[in-house]
């Protein structure tokens, strides 16, 4: 049975979105409430009862990006699994997380005013950084098991990560360009897992 969604939740999401479109048309600076309100077809009092200041209403998209990266979270190590299916199953998981159009712009309107703002962005940036840990908590786990080899852990992860991201997070987020096709996806999450347990693997991973 699905839920009719509150008017009031309606209206909330409608400011959420005008914001994304208006802070990546305009910039932080150059966004006002009144604007967010005008694209979002509601009042500017609507706009504020949701969210008290533009500061705030910007913390809280970068606070939707930072939850979007918690399904990176839920995949603990599991040592009677072979390695190699453990690692395309984060992938994958990472992939489609890259692909949503949601997630995109999102990461557009938070790279945006990291650029133009490093220090209104610098907290929640950490913090989004700091999601990645599951994957190194992962990564760490597979080494005190012995399948793969004594190294960084946090560096493994970048290192495994910014494959994926090469070809499906910055080409679509700073040139616009489309989704990868399964196929290229497919190739991508496989060469990068095969590539990650050559340098890092041991003769014992799976």
């Amino acid at each position: 049975m699905n839920v009719p969604i509150k008017l009031t939740d309606r209206k909330r999401q409608a400011i959420v979105d005008a914001a994304i479109a208006e802070f990546r048309a305009s910039g932080f600076e150059s966004t006002s409430m009144d604007k967010v309100a005008a694209t979002a077809g509601v009042s500017k009092r609507t706009v504020y009862n949701h969210f008290p200041s533009k500061d705030e209403l910007f913390a809280h998209i970068l606070q939707q990006l930072w939850c979007s990266t918690s399904s990176l979270e839920d995949t603990p190590y599991d040592s009677a699994l072979p390695l190699r299916a453990q690692l395309l199953d984060m992938l994958w998981k990472k992939m489609a997380m890259l692909e949503d159009a949601y997630f995109l712009d999102l990461a557009r309107v938070a790279i945006a005013e990291a650029i133009h703002s490093p220090e209104r962005a610098h907290d929640m940036v950490a913090r989004l950084s700091a999601k990645e840990e599951g994957i190194t908590r992962w990564l760490r786990a597979a080494q005190a098991d012995g399948k793969l080899r004594p190294a960084d852990p946090v560096l493994a992860s970048h290192m495994l990560q910014g494959q994926l991201k090469t070809f499906a997070f910055w080409p679509q987020v700073t040139l616009n360009q489309p989704p990868l096709d399964l196929a290229t996806q497919t190739t991508v999450v496989e060469a990068t897992v095969d590539m990650f347990l050559a340098y890092y693997g041991t003769h014992v991973a799976g």
